[in-house]
């Protein structure tokens, strides 16, 4: 694997209370492997070059251990944001594994998006955090077919699998639930996928899913997302850009609908959905005598 230069490792996020109530962002890697067609990160905006390969980032573990060392406040770690922390490349290096010690250590909290069952190598490192700070992990499933999560994301374990780490994970006592996000207009945004998924997400035992119900496009995000549909989805791209022209925030239609949809449903199994109520739902309070010592 090839190793990039970098000062920082970790950053202090403004917008932690719409996003998980994450107070720290860090990506271990840079790129990700698992091929996602709609995956955001592409866009030019985010100046990431050849990004189906994955890098690491030089040193990240003592620059991380310097920085956390420096940090007052125990906050909520974000990993995982830009590129997936659990790539394959994680089985053999174990930057990811590295870091949850150091954060352990420091007693910071963590919260992971993944789409990778490889997240299960550490369940013994998140239950030690989760004794001190607080865990959260979110798993991106965006269709309950695993036929169709293999044309989507086809360098990942499908749907199916998944949920069953999401189970696991549960069992465990940790919080963790789905990201239904993006929802790809004209292809999985139907009333029965949706009904279908939130079905699946309790019986895991997934706590929430969020979604915006909708996906961005732009860029150079937008052309490759568009060379993929020829390949699998004859004459979606045409019904695209009939509904959306260049849009870059494409809802699903009949959103209202759909989305009431999906609440009925999420509140039928209890699952939360409502951003501010995952954030109050998970996060415990962390007193000043049960943060470990640095001495």
């Amino acid at each position: 694997m090839e190793f990039i230069k970098t000062k920082t490792i970790l950053s202090k996020v403004k917008y932690g209370n719409e996003w998980y109530g994450i107070d720290y962002n860090m990506n271990l890697y840079r790129g990700c492997s698992h091929g996602c067609v709609y995956c955001d990160s592409r866009s030019n905006c985010y100046h990431i070059e050849n990004f189906d390969i994955v890098r690491g980032k030089e040193n990240a573990l003592n620059i991380l251990e310097q920085e956390l060392f420096k940090k007052r406040e125990k906050g909520v770690i974000g990993i995982g944001s830009m590129s997936d922390t659990y790539n394959p490349l994680e089985e053999v290096y174990e930057i990811t594994r590295g870091a949850l010690r150091i954060i352990s250590k420091y007693g910071f909290g963590v919260s992971i998006d993944t789409k990778s069952d490889l997240i299960l190598r550490d369940l013994d490192l998140l239950k030690k955090i989760n004794e001190r700070n607080n865990v959260i992990v979110k798993f991106t499933i965006t269709t309950p077919s695993d036929e169709l999560s293999k044309i989507i994301e086809p360098n990942v374990c499908v749907s199916s699998k998944r949920l069953q780490v999401i189970k696991e994970l549960s069992d465990n006592g940790i919080f963790v639930g789905i990201i239904m996000n993006p929802v790809l207009p004209f292809i999985t945004d139907s009333e029965e996928d949706i009904r279908e998924l939130v079905k699946l997400a309790y019986e895991n035992g997934a706590k929430f899913i969020h979604t915006f119900m909708g996906m961005t496009l732009r860029e150079n995000q937008r052309d490759y997302y568009f060379e993929k549909l020829n390949q699998n989805f004859v004459g979606i791209k045409e019904k695209h850009f009939k509904y959306y022209a260049n849009k870059y925030n494409c809802v699903v239609p009949n959103y209202k609908k759909l989305y009431k949809i999906f609440t009925d449903e999420c509140n039928k199994y209890e699952i939360l959905y409502n951003m501010n109520d995952i954030i109050n739902v998970y996060k415990k309070e962390i007193k000043d005598n049960e943060q470990i010592s640095l001495f």
